[in-house]
């Protein structure tokens, strides 16, 4: 939701997300940069409240970080990050206690997405952006989350499982198609995402049924963890200690620890 708009910001602090990024970036003209830095104080979440700065290197983003300080939301969003040295320029300026969340947009950020990865501290999560990406990549779309990304999308996945990050996918922006907004969130959670960003409120409900797990996959899970230790069969299927961590990490999605498996 743009900071600009104050009839936006009333409207997102109802939504039933999972999180609410407010814009500094690109949601906002230049013009109104100061005056959006000004409407964090009434910006609200039902669950995490997130910002996005504008991009190190613009003009704006060492105020915003400014703006953050004194609102301080949950989360800082880094967008078009493309080196670690821009991480660090950010999350040494950050108040303690607030996490970060790095965008990955251009060819030069996936270039060099495992050392993003690595910085550490304040970091928790790395974000897909299809849009910048398409046009960094030179990808003839005029739609944002519409084009081929899965080799940006897995290596992006990969980076952050491997340091311990959640990895979440960029927005669909075609309001009108429900039905290729849940094809796309299909396809990332089967890249091993964790969610996705919406732009609009009709979009949280069919993303939210891809990322949780049906009650028939809950149940079936369960039954594979109740398996006999070694190899067995399950519904069919073989099933051994691989498959036990894979039902753990379904029923994780559903909300369900399982000790000695995480």
């Amino acid at each position: 939701m743009p900071a600009s708009s104050a009839k936006m910001l009333a409207k997102a602090a109802e939504l039933p997300a999972d999180e609410v990024v407010v814009d500094l970036e690109d949601g906002v003209a230049s013009a109104d940069k100061a005056s959006a830095r000004e409407a964090l104080d009434g910006a609200a979440a039902l669950g995490t409240l997130a910002v996005r700065i504008n991009g190190v290197g613009t003009p704006w983003w060492q105020d915003d970080l400014a703006a953050v300080a004194a609102r301080r939301p949950d989360v800082v969003v880094l967008p078009k990050a493309e080196s670690a040295a821009h991480v660090h320029a950010v999350a040494e300026l950050m108040p303690a206690g607030i996490g970060l969340e790095v965008q990955i947009e251009t060819a030069r950020g996936l270039a060099d997405v495992e050392r993003i990865a690595a910085v550490g501290g304040p970091l928790e999560a790395l974000v897909f952006g299809p849009g910048d990406f398409a046009a960094s990549m030179g990808i003839p779309v005029l739609t944002i989350g519409s084009g081929a990304f899965d080799y940006a999308m897995a290596r992006i996945a990969v980076a952050a499982r491997a340091h311990g990050l959640q990895p979440v996918d960029g927005p669909y922006a075609d309001l009108r198609d429900l039905d290729g907004l849940r094809q796309a969130a299909t396809v990332a959670l089967a890249l091993g995402y964790d969610g996705k960003w919406v732009v609009h409120p009709s979009q949280i409900e069919p993303v939210n049924e891809v990322f949780s797990p049906s009650q028939d996959e809950v149940e079936r899970a369960r039954r594979i963890l109740s398996a006999e230790d070694g190899v067995s069969v399950v519904d069919g299927d073989m099933v051994d200690v691989a498959t036990k961590r894979m039902a753990a990490a379904v029923l994780a999605r559903a909300g369900e620890r399982v000790p000695g498996m995480e």
